[in-house]
């Protein structure tokens, strides 16, 4: 088991990517906190899969686009499991609007959630790590942070992930910290899947079982490795090989 007795956060974990992202962290052993901000029944779910695995896995209700809810998340992790060793902020949400139609309320609480969100988790554990001198942080970008294509607000927040993975992965370079990020293309999530009811080919969209076995990879390398990179399947590929 690569991440044998590390903890881990997966925002956003109750369903799609962050789901699939958490069970892939349990396969390997890492103790695995679920977070969700609405979707219980599905948390609880997931939950009850890490535990019939024999994972070990902590339950925490958080919004992370509000500041207090974030740092208080990855305080109950820490109070619980001494330490927080893996952030991988997953959650993120989108809206179809237009932009010049979208109520601006919808704009702040989408950039809440997929930029202030994972600054926010990033803020609260990054002194843990610092005073260890270890840890990961994973985030999640979207092909749509270049392609200009579909939302424009979703679009911004992922290109701004990117930067604030790159920036804080020059700030934190003489330690033993990771800031890294994932680029998934189209994944086929159940949401997802189900909101298009068959209307776009998605043969050739990436299955979600796969970043999560490269999210695994990505924290059990050396920060050497990983540390200001975007990974895309591509890159993903160079380095670490199939992921099958």
């Amino acid at each position: 088991m690569l991440l044998k007795g590390k903890t881990t956060l997966v925002t956003g974990s109750s369903r799609g990517l962050g789901k699939a992202i958490a069970l892939a962290f349990a396969r390997q052993g890492a103790k695995v906190a679920i977070n969700y901000r609405a979707s219980e029944d599905e948390a609880k779910e997931v939950v009850s899969e890490i535990k019939n695995m024999g994972g070990e896995t902590l339950l925490v209700k958080a919004n992370i686009g509000d500041a207090v809810q974030a740092k208080s998340l990855v305080d109950e992790i820490t109070q619980k499991w001494g330490q927080l060793d893996i952030l991988v902020n997953n959650a993120g949400i989108t809206s179809q609007d237009r932009f010049a139609d979208m109520p601006i309320e919808r704009w702040n609480l989408i950039v809440g959630v997929n930029l202030n969100g994972s600054a926010y988790c990033a803020h609260a554990v990054l002194p843990q790590m610092i005073k260890r001198n270890s840890g990961v942080i994973i985030n999640m970008s979207s092909i749509l942070a270049t392609r200009v294509q579909y939302s424009v607000v979703y679009g911004a927040t992922k290109a701004a992930i990117e930067r604030f993975t790159t920036g804080l992965a020059r700030e934190i370079r003489r330690t033993n910290i990771s800031s890294a990020c994932i680029k998934p293309y189209f994944s086929k999530t159940e949401v997802v899947t189900s909101f298009l009811d068959g209307k776009v080919d998605t043969s050739d969209w990436e299955e979600p079982d796969m970043w999560g076995v490269y999210c695994t990879k990505i924290a059990n390398a050396e920060p050497a490795i990983t540390t200001g990179k975007i990974f895309d399947q591509t890159l993903c590929k160079e380095t670490f090989g199939d992921w099958k």
